[in-house]
């Protein structure tokens, strides 16, 4: 119609005229209309009806690559990839979709950095420019991520394996550029890519997802997830290191890349509270059993092996395991050794519990020991082998814990080990490991395990501080049978070789402890708590027991380490060449001999008289002697020791004692070997030269007497009894002499009272005393110290001359007043109780008339000047003092 305005075509749909215009280019300016005129409608295209889709090309089979000639235009070629692009990738219809100029401009820039040719790798300066994008507008980092992800996914089902890699390329360095802000829009994509390459049947795609995996665990994070789950990771990396396959190079690549997957998992879970807790035993026990089956295949050998990589794996996540996750981490050893019976072999169940010493924090070490000792509980119905395997293991984790820290409960630990030693007793004697009679076992592996456990005991014991040891010494003691003193620790079946054997097994571990206790006070080490039961085993029958306890008495008073130096017995002996640790005793010392002396004397000379002693025996008496004489050596100990041999002497002639020849020559070996030793300590050379002269003697005409003869293999005994010259035997009058003008010489009257051994109550084992002895003793003790006559004071003055004369004097009545503290103190050390209370009783009556003439001079008048005495006044303590009760006299 005339007047009308021409009409125009519509626009497509989502199209509009600014849009369009801004796709012209920029050279173009379209004029612009009249008011009042519109642009005309352009023909609208047909659109592809609903839930309609182009095919997709069959399976490599794709539209051909636009050809870059010189000739065609830009416009033609991009839009020739425009239509590849949307049939490769299956992109809905629509105009936004074909025409790659108006798609978003993230998923450009994603497009643009793949190369057309993979083997180009990853395009350099469009990955820049995404980078750039990303950090531009960081809202749009889950998209670029979501695309990334969908991209990497078509390319992995189409196996464009050189695509899938620059995919992860670009995603890491996405990861590591924009970590500091917003990671977690891209951690999601992220994560199920690599779920994605983890599920595919490629081992190098598994490699190539637990690179990247290290990669994003390497990463610190700002901001917190409250929605991630790495379980997934866990159980696949835990797989990954059960690899099979064929290829020993690829097997052993998959196992290295699982164990850098679990590293990395660790590393970003241990740390943040808010994710998955890696500590929890269902995930601990599929981390733990992978990495010990690469530490039990592989060697260290080799620096890429997955064992090195394990073992640092392995120390990474111990080193970080807290107080309450330790016993998480080590129930799946143990459990791992168990279902793989690697106990027995001890080599590699030492080596695992040496790396968790060594990486735990060491204030936790004694919650290994625990579940150590628990675990050996539970397994006490395991063969013997078994058994043996955990306690080897509890004694090098002993070792490697030098802290001391074995936990609140030490007692615990030894009185669990000392249950092992009685079960293995029982095991032993009955033939069988169980209740039922069905599991036999041989004494051989038993005695395997005694050994064990005993070497354990001195383990622990060595890392515990003095005050410690003791405590574990009297511990130990206390669990020795001895019927009607101790508790029996062995079951009632056992009887009375069970009880032996128990006995036996704990005075070794008495000996482990006491080898390397260190005391500087003998008070402490050896408490009469202590001693007095140990000494008491010097008289049992056995002569192991004997020759343990002479053992574990001789360790605990050496503590300079002499006993090396004195092993051997010989009369040839030079002491200057021993080089000897000597030391002056101290009060301590003189205190421990004062209260102890007389009954290590009295045991030893005992002991002397067992009939079952043997070559050992004399040997280990004739070291504690020396030992005793080196440690604690005085004048007075000297005297004593030297009538301890005289008596020895003594019994080795007498008749009356059961004593065979071989008895009666050691006994008379010990003589000499020891006083020649003593008297090279310090006594006068003429005492020295009276022993040289016996000894001389003895070499000519009874070298049987000497230890070179008796101390051996085959020792040569006379023929008949044993007769024995004087001129073979050391003479008391004569070591008098010699001691004569020396500082021994203040305790040379004790010469005068031949050494007879004080039987107390306490010792249960040995003979009593008669009646008759005790009253004669007790007459003898009543003689000596019968009270002298009261005798009236004598008045003296007291004059310049009278005090010099005692300041001169001062010193010899120092040691009369000594030599006679030491007297009371022996007797009333020594003597029975009956006696003591005798002796008391007499001396009282004098005591009380002492007092008596003290009191008189106190209370007695001055004389009057008239000469008469004044009348005596009732003494101050005879005085009665009325008593007040209920406000009344009485």
């Amino acid at each position: 119609m005339p007047g009308t305005l021409p009409r125009f075509p519509s626009l497509p749909r989502g199209v509009t005229v600014p849009a369009l215009l801004n796709s012209l280019p920029r050279s173009i300016n379209p004029p612009s209309l009249p008011r009042g005129i519109t642009m005309p409608t352009l023909p609208s295209f047909p659109s592809m009806p609903r839930g309609v889709t182009i095919p997709s090309l069959p399976r490599g089979v794709s539209l051909p690559r636009a050809v870059a000639m010189p000739a065609v235009t830009q416009a033609p070629r991009r839009l020739l990839q425009d239509c590849c692009s949307v049939l490769d990738h299956q992109t809905p219809g629509g105009l936004c979709g074909c025409c790659w100029a108006l798609r978003p401009r993230y998923k450009r820039l994603v497009d643009n950095i793949f190369p057309e040719d993979p083997e180009e790798g990853l395009v350099k300066a469009n990955m820049e420019k995404l980078t750039f994008f990303a950090l531009s507008a960081p809202e749009k980092l889950d998209r670029i991520a979501a695309y990334l992800s969908e991209r990497l996914t078509r390319e992995l089902n189409r196996h464009r394996y050189g695509y899938v890699c620059i995919a992860m390329e670009a995603m890491e360095q996405l990861l590591l550029a924009c970590h500091c802000q917003s990671i977690n829009l891209l951690v999601e994509s992220f994560l199920s890519t690599l779920r994605l390459l983890l599920e595919a049947d490629k081992p190098h795609l598994h490699i190539l997802a637990t690179s990247s995996f290290v990669k994003f665990a390497n990463i610190e994070e700002d901001t917190p997830s409250y929605h991630r789950s790495y379980d997934f990771f866990v159980s696949r990396f835990s797989e990954m290191c059960h690899s099979d396959h064929e290829d020993l190079d690829t097997q052993n690549k998959i196992r290295v890349s699982g164990i850098r997957g679990l590293q990395g998992v660790v590393r970003k879970t241990v740390d943040d509270e808010l994710q998955v807790n890696i500590w929890e035993p269902r995930h601990m026990e599929q981390i733990v059993p992978a990495l010990l089956v690469n530490l039990q295949q592989h060697s260290q050998n080799d620096s890429g092996s997955p064992a090195e990589q394990t073992e640092v794996c392995f120390r990474e996540l111990l080193c970080r395991a807290a107080y309450g996750h330790i016993n998480n981490a080590i129930k799946p050893v143990l459990m791992h050794l168990d279902s793989r019976s690697l106990w027995e072999g001890r080599g590699f169940a030492v080596r695992c519990f040496q790396i968790i010493m060594y990486s735990i924090q060491s204030q936790h070490s004694h919650l290994v020991i625990q579940q150590l000792l628990g675990h050996l509980d539970a397994n006490s119905r395991s063969p013997a082998s078994v058994r043996a395997g955990i306690v080897e293991v509890l004694s090098e984790a002993a070792v490697i814990e030098a802290t001391g820290s074995v936990g609140p409960t030490v007692l615990e630990v030894f009185n669990t080990l000392l249950r092992q030693l009685r079960q293995s007793v029982d095991y032993q004697l009955t033939g069988y490991y169980d209740n039922t009679g069905k599991h036999k076992t041989s004494s051989t592996e038993e005695k395997k395990l005694q050994d064990a456990v005993i070497t354990t005991i001195g383990s622990f014991a060595n890392t515990l501080p003095v005050y410690q040891r003791s405590e574990v010494m009297l511990f130990i003691m206390g669990k020795i049978p001895v019927p009607g003193i101790y508790p029996a620790l062995g079951s009632p079946n056992a009887g009375f070789e069970g009880s032996r054997m128990i006995q036996v097994m704990l005075l070794k571990s008495l000996l482990q402890v006491s080898e390397r206790y260190e005391s500087s006070n003998l008070l402490t080490a050896l408490p009469s708590s202590f001693l007095e039961p140990l000494l008491s085993f010097t008289l049992m029958e056995d002569p192991e027991i004997r020759l343990l306890v002479l053992s574990i008495l001789t360790s605990l008073i050496d503590r300079r380490h002499n006993t090396a130096r004195l092993a051997t017995a010989s009369v040839a002996l030079d002491v200057s060449s021993l080089e000897l640790k000597e030391d002056r005793c101290s009060r301590q010392d003189n205190l421990f001999m004062r209260k102890h002396a007389q009954r290590l004397y009295r045991h030893v000379y005992l002991a002397c008289k067992e009939e079952s002693s043997g070559c050992s025996h004399y040997h280990s008496l004739f070291t504690l002697l020396a030992v005793l004489s080196v440690e604690l050596a005085n004048e007075e100990v000297v005297v004593d020791l030297l009538r301890l041999i005289l008596a020895l002497q003594e019994l080795a002639l007498t008749s009356q004692e059961c004593l065979s020849v071989f008895n009666r020559c050691g006994i008379h070996a010990v003589c000499a070997a020891f006083l020649n030793l003593l008297s090279q300590l310090g006594p006068p050379p003429p005492l020295h030269q009276h022993i040289a002269q016996v000894i001389e003697s003895r070499q000519k005409d009874a070298p049987h007497l000497l230890p070179e003869v008796i101390f051996c293999d085959k020792p040569r005994l006379p023929d008949g009894e044993l007769k024995v010259d004087e001129a073979l035997l050391f003479i008391q009058s004569k070591i008098c002499e010699a001691l004569a003008g020396s500082s021994y010489s203040a305790h040379c009257e004790r010469f005068n009272t031949p050494y007879t051994p004080q039987l107390s109550e306490e010792d249960r084992l040995s003979k009593r005393k008669s009646i008759g002895d005790a009253i004669s003793l007790q007459v003898d003790i009543d003689l000596q110290f019968q009270p002298e006559t009261p005798q009236k004071p004598q008045t003296e003055q007291i004059t310049f001359e009278t005090l010099k004369n005692a300041i001169e004097d001062r010193g010899i009545v120092e040691e009369e007043e000594r030599r006679k503290r030491m007297e009371v103190v022996e007797r009333f050390q020594t003597a029975p109780f009956e006696e003591i209370a005798a002796h008391c009783g007499a001396r009282t009556s004098l005591l009380q008339s002492k007092l008596n003439q003290v009191f008189e001079l106190i209370i007695r008048p001055p004389p009057s000047p008239s000469g008469h005495s004044a009348p005596r006044s009732t003494p101050l303590y005879e005085m009665k003092f009325p008593v007040f009760k209920d406000d009344a006299f009485i």
